[in-house]
């Protein structure tokens, strides 16, 4: 039996920069003439330069079987939603192509086909045909649509009087009521409220489930690993890896990331801050002061972010979020908590902003550090992500002995008693 999508050695090329302006006759003249001795002053040299081209995809090959659910992951700008919207055919490749055995659907965009002026009912029979839904299909599965997005009361109002939290609930109900045999997604679980976004997840926990083909887009590490069988990591528009789900995960958040428990910047280096703030380093140090790139799980250790700013900043907040392999962010702090109100100056210089985190409270497994600056409410400065990874490693169980695999991303030690009754 054929594989459902077959991609080989698919490429996708885009010229970059502005559109060229409309000419006058005069400046047309002229360029017609002085032409020919721009094409000498050329000759031997490539006609396009190089720079003003970029690929967004570059020989991507590979297979999804009936019925398997793949994830592809990467970083924004890796060619993920060029990717769907050439298997779309939305857009045509430069180079390399496709074969798909089976009734293709997309969701690349919640709302496609929505006008303002229309009903929420009227829209939902407009944007369904848009997707490839017969007038049966839709009238069949109305009902369901409507009490999916909670928009009931609503449905014979024009959208234009909708929030966009409706409209995207709307949209969404829609798309995730498809039934075609491959279902292409991208980016669409991170709609709506947590509420919706969690019915959503289950939608396509669902569709994933009911033996449908899917190609799944999504920045969403936990939700990939929960649906997809496989996954496709994208980089640079090239295929870096191709894996079980889990592993393709942990590889894509673990790259770029400094593994020796600690990353400097140096002050030409993007990424490190802009012009009034400056990101030094990140480090992780144990309980001795030691950087280390690995830690006990019994034992405390210490997150370190050096920075410098040539002036005050009122207000200034500095702080991480820890994120496990999956994705998952475990918890955020920064060094104003348990400040209160108010917004004291940061003066000028150069500062080290410590957080003690707990041992017996992270269980063992591979963490990321994503750091962030900012003024609360007012200006946010630099967020680097993935700045940092560390692992925390188990020599013995949360009492001291024999090593235990408990499930969990924290494994706390917390108080017991035991009375005899």
């Amino acid at each position: 039996m054929p594989a459902a999508i077959t991609v080989e050695g698919l490429s996708k090329q885009y010229r970059i920069g502005a559109r060229a302006a409309r000419k006058t006759f005069r400046e047309a003249l002229t360029d017609s003439l002085a032409t020919p001795f721009r094409r000498l002053r050329s000759f031997g040299r490539s006609s396009h330069r190089e720079a003003d081209h970029i690929w967004a995809l570059r020989d991507v090959s590979f297979e999804v079987q009936h019925g398997e659910v793949l994830g592809i992951v990467g970083s924004n700008g890796a060619g993920k939603s060029t990717l769907l919207k050439i298997l779309s055919r939305i857009t045509d490749p430069t180079s390399g192509g496709a074969v798909i055995s089976g009734r293709v659907a997309s969701l690349l965009e919640v709302g496609t086909g929505f006008h303002q002026e229309l009903t929420g009912r009227e829209n939902i029979f407009l944007s369904g045909a848009i997707l490839g839904m017969t007038r049966r299909e839709i009238r069949a599965k109305f009902d369901e649509m409507v009490e999916f997005s909670g928009v009931e009361k609503f449905v014979d109002t024009p959208i234009k009087r909708y929030s966009s939290g409706m409209q995207v609930r709307l949209g969404f109900a829609v798309a995730a009521h498809l039934e075609p045999e491959i279902l292409l997604v991208d980016e669409v679980l991170a709609v709506g409220d947590a509420a919706f976004q969690k019915r959503c997840l289950g939608k396509m926990d669902e569709v994933a489930r009911g033996g449908r083909t899917v190609l799944f887009v999504s920045h969403n590490m936990a939700a990939v690993n929960r649906l997809c069988h496989r996954g496709v990591w994208l980089d640079g528009g090239a295929v870096r890896m191709i894996a079980p789900a889990e592993t393709a995960t942990t590889a894509y958040l673990s790259d770029g990331a400094e593994a020796e428990g600690e990353r400097r910047w140096t002050c030409d280096e993007e990424g490190g801050g802009n012009g009034k703030f400056r990101l030094r380093a990140v480090r992780v140090r144990d309980q001795q002061g030691s950087v280390r790139r690995s830690v006990d799980v019994q034992s405390p250790f210490c997150v370190e972010i050096e920075y410098e700013h040539a002036k005050p900043i009122a207000g200034l907040r500095v702080g991480f979020r820890l994120l496990s392999s999956d994705g998952t962010v475990v918890f955020s702090s920064t060094d104003r908590d348990g400040e209160g109100r108010g917004r004291p100056d940061r003066p000028a210089g150069a500062f080290v902003s410590r957080c003690e985190v707990p041992g017996e409270f992270l269980n063992k497994g591979q963490y990321s550090i994503s750091v962030g600056v900012d003024v609360p409410m007012i200006e946010p400065i630099l967020f680097v992500h993935n700045a940092l990874s560390f692992s925390v490693e188990s020599t013995g169980g949360v009492v001291g002995g024999v090593p235990d695999n408990r499930l969990g991303v924290v494994c706390p030690s917390l108080p017991w008693s035991v009375e005899r009754i």
